[in-house]
């Protein structure tokens, strides 16, 4: 779309869309930067002024005028300079309208940067109305979006910006319930709803869904979802739980909506190198190749189940987290001799704990868990911090030498 003037067809000129993609993103940034959420909830209006009113200072600002210039490519337009002329909200949706007008055709989403470095995943606009065209044919007959995932990341992006337009939900019918209460929700929910969340938020609404409404079908994504979470949505009335595989990388790989099925892989998929890598047919015809960060058991062509990670992450609220960087910023408090940090098991949660050998002269448990907690809070976001401690005089092994799970 470069260089073509917009049309009605553009997910920006959708009212309040390309609004809900800055502010997810601004909020979001800021919050990492501060490590704590901030006074002004969203949705925030056109009028918020990022100084005056979430007192951004001179280096946060540019931070936030380079994520957002990065997001959307607003460099390529050269207008990104008026991003920090002028700072309120509508301003800076402003520049960016202005700037998709000139330049549309790509847009770069982040990972979560647990490991201390977000990576940077561009994609073509082309490429991701790929994926849409299959996820309009699962989705087809939605009358309303209700939104648990913020519009900037490429989950949210997909299904709360362009499957909505697909599917011609109308931009007041995609509803924010991210503040909501699980209780709120589900006395919000309407026949023909579709609910977009993360297995953290799905595991919380089944603690309390009762009778949902005939016809609501949701989809989660981001890390596995537990098989009884789906078994109890489904007893309580929801239609289906599609899961939607993939990864900002490569967006999505593949879906199901029986959590004892593999994963059905979207048509453009090919694997390669025994299940190591995908081959991706473009929309223009040519094929892109991806290495993979899972492993997956190929059933055959089409059909797979992922089989663990290549690279040690963990998934917590979504968010992808390395153990290991929390373990080496726990490592650095003087009373610690020895730290490993891992993800609860099934029973225990869904949060990392860590086993810490301490050094001599830290007896006190008690007293050593809150000050490393406090350590913590100080170096890692809140994914990343360990909910518990677990003090002893080795770090625990098997019988062969290997580390060895703990029972807190």
């Amino acid at each position: 779309m470069t260089g073509q003037s917009a049309s009605p067809t553009c997910w920006w000129e959708q009212p309040g869309v390309l609004h809900r993609v800055v502010c997810d993103l601004l909020n979001a940034e800021l919050t990492t930067m501060r490590r704590r959420p901030l006074l002004h909830t969203l949705p925030w209006p056109n009028e918020l002024h990022l100084i005056r009113d979430l007192g951004a200072d001179s280096l946060e600002l540019l931070s936030l005028a380079t994520s957002l210039s990065e997001l959307l490519h607003i460099h390529r337009s050269g207008i990104e300079d008026y991003l920090l002329a002028r700072l309120e909200i509508q301003d800076w949706v402003s520049v960016a309208y202005t700037s998709l007008r000139q330049h549309s055709a790509d847009i770069t989403f982040s990972t979560s940067g647990s490991s201390g470095t977000p990576k940077r995943c561009e994609h073509s606009l082309a490429s991701l109305q790929q994926e849409i065209s299959e996820l309009s044919v699962l989705f087809d007959g939605r009358r309303r979006v209700l939104s648990a995932v913020p519009a900037h990341h490429i989950y949210g992006f997909l299904f709360t910006v362009l499957l909505p337009q697909a599917l011609s939900i109308k931009a007041e019918q995609i509803i924010d319930v991210r503040t909501s209460s699980p209780g709120a929700l589900l006395s919000a929910m309407q026949p023909g709803d579709l609910v977009i969340g993360h297995p953290d938020y799905w595991q919380n609404l089944a603690r309390l869904a009762r009778a949902l409404p005939d016809n609501v079908v949701g989809v989660t994504s981001g890390a596995p979802c537990p098989n009884a979470v789906a078994i109890d949505m489904r007893a309580a009335g929801l239609n289906k739980l599609v899961q939607i595989f993939g990864s900002s990388e490569t967006a999505g790989i593949g879906w199901r909506d029986d959590e004892t099925a593999p994963y059905t892989c979207f048509a453009y998929w090919q694997a390669q190198d025994d299940g190591a890598a995908l081959a991706r047919r473009m929309p223009d015809g040519a094929t892109a190749r991806f290495t993979l960060q899972d492993h997956l058991t190929w059933q055959d062509e089409n059909h797979f189940r992922p089989a663990g990670r290549r690279d040690q992450v963990v998934q917590v609220g979504g968010i992808n987290v390395f153990p290991a960087r929390a373990a080496k910023v726990i490592a650095q408090h003087p009373a610690v001799q020895d730290v490993v940090v891992r993800l609860m098991r099934a029973d225990e949660g869904n949060r990392l704990k860590a086993f810490v050998v301490p050094r001599a002269g830290y007896e006190d448990d008690l007293m050593l868990a809150e000050t490393l907690a406090e350590w913590a809070s100080a170096g890692l976001s809140a994914a990343e911090r360990p909910a518990t401690y677990t003090f002893g005089a080795a770090l625990p092994r098997q019988s062969n030498g290997k580390p060895a799970d703990w029972i807190i």
